[in-house]
């Protein structure tokens, strides 16, 4: 965090002060340098990774332009993943509650298009998209991109990875030549520097460090034998036993076998990986981010935009080529000054990609051998919450204080025994400490929520 306040920027100061109230006071790095910057109107690439402050410094810029009277789409965040748009769209909601007659849309894959075309016939001043799902909208004409002042490309490296370079290119074909465009990205591989050739005037370039926290995260690289390498991370998550982690693997097919594995040895684990339907990947994420699941075992695109509190560890069950991945993904754990703990498995053959590593750091690694470890017998404890799911969500204008006035009231529930409370359109997710579980399931299922029954399944 700098030094430098929000106030000395040229905003106006209803915007400082709901900033404030969000406790947004003084700049991070990024936003340090790149918001002056962006405030005037020039064109960036800035390589910084999640959790950066990003978000709020390319959001404050484009809000700083909008012309409120104006119900036309003036700026548009492009992101590679759906769970890094709804990110981007919330934080970009909070930031604009001191107007509220700002109108923020999500176009997004995995939801039904008809309802996006139906809030697109109101206006909205911001949009958040996925590529494919933009150009869907565009190919129908239920959307224009003529009035289009910002331009900002979230996770750029990702959208090139996942091959939306055309896409990309066609979504811009159709926004103004004068529009200001943001290249944001966690890595800078050769295509970001292609794209912004193509459309990007003068751009000032912005890097901040890719670990900032480096010092707080305890990093230790694991020689297995590939044969035994699953193996060698059961005994990993044994003997360190940390509360939550992240495990990468590099492809989907890897993912989904690898959590598997970890099921069926006792494991309190969960895939992401873009196979997923939109419900299947809510339910993930929640039941991570409330505690009622310890493993996440992800791919790199999936993880993308993920943020979750307070990670205990990082594990790289697959090391990736580009040393700047690996740095992008343990960056996740040992953040707000909290220790980290980052855990990567390598055979004899993937010794080029530690010293890519040890060169990209500008620092040794530690490296042990897997046999290192003691064994340990003893069983993990498992997670401390466990999630109910009920069949009533914002369509049903059900809300956190709804269900918490069920639990609290008439199911008995002790107050401190509710964990997070996640509300969707047609669902809500609620967790409950392991020991009250089975009473609040019971008591809502034969109880109502704003007087109305609604069926509650333990997920």
């Amino acid at each position: 965090m700098s030094d430098i306040l929000f106030s000395v920027l040229p905003l106006d100061p209803a915007l400082i002060a709901n900033l404030e109230t969000l406790n947004y006071q003084k700049m991070t790095p990024i936003q340090e340098q790149s918001l002056p910057k962006i405030l005037e109107g020039q064109d960036l690439i800035a390589k910084a990774k999640t959790g950066s402050g990003k978000t709020a410094a390319f959001a404050i810029g484009l809000i700083d332009k909008l012309i409120v009277k104006n119900y036309a789409p003036q700026a548009l965040v492009l992101c590679p993943t759906r769970e890094l748009g709804a990110q981007v769209a919330n934080e970009i909601r909070r930031l604009v509650r001191f107007q509220p007659n700002i109108k923020v849309l999500t176009l997004c894959g995995g939801q039904p298009i008809g309802p996006q075309i139906g809030s697109l016939e109101y206006g909205a001043h911001i949009l958040v998209a996925t590529p494919g799902r933009l150009k869907d909208h565009l190919r129908r004409k239920t959307v224009s991109l003529r009035k289009i002042k910002t331009l900002v490309l979230d996770e750029a490296d990702r959208m090139l990875d996942m091959g939306f370079h055309d896409d990309i290119e066609g979504i811009i074909q159709q926004t103004p030549e004068n529009r200001q465009t943001l290249l944001f990205s966690a890595t800078y591989p050769e295509g970001i520097k292609q794209l912004s050739a193509d459309f990007q005037k003068n751009p000032i370039e912005i890097s901040v460090e890719a670990l900032p926290t480096g010092n707080q995260i305890k990093q230790v690289f694991y020689q297995i034998e590939p044969a035994s390498k699953k193996e060698s991370l059961k005994q990993l998550l044994n003997y360190y036993q940390p509360a939550s982690s992240v495990i990468f693997c590099n492809t989907k097919a890897l993912c989904r076998e690898l959590n598997d594995y970890l099921k069926h040895q006792g494991f309190s684990a969960l895939a992401l990986h873009g196979d997923l339907e939109q419900r299947e990947r809510d339910q993930v994420l929640v039941q991570f981010s409330n505690q009622s699941k310890s493993i996440l075992v992800a791919t790199d695109v999936a993880a993308r935009g993920l943020d979750i509190k307070d990670l205990a560890a990082v594990i790289n069950y697959d090391l990736f080529q580009q040393p700047d991945v690996y740095v992008h993904r343990i960056g996740r754990t040992g953040r707000a000054g909290k220790e980290g703990l980052a855990l990567s498995l390598y055979s004899k053959r993937e010794a080029y990609k530690l010293e890519a590593i040890k060169e990209y750091q500008g620092k040794e690694v530690q490296c042990e051998q897997i046999t290192s470890l003691a064994k340990h017998t003893e069983a993990s404890a498992p997670p401390p919450m466990v999630t109910l799911s009920i069949s009533g969500g914002k369509k049903q204008k059900v809300r956190p204080g709804d269900i918490l006035g069920a639990l609290t009231g008439e199911a008995g529930i002790p107050g401190q025994d509710v964990g997070k409370i996640d509300i969707f359109v047609h669902f809500a997710y609620v967790a409950i400490k392991r020991h009250s579980a089975k009473k609040a399931l019971e008591r809502l299922n034969s109880g109502k929520i704003k007087g109305r029954f609604f069926k509650v399944r333990q997920i």
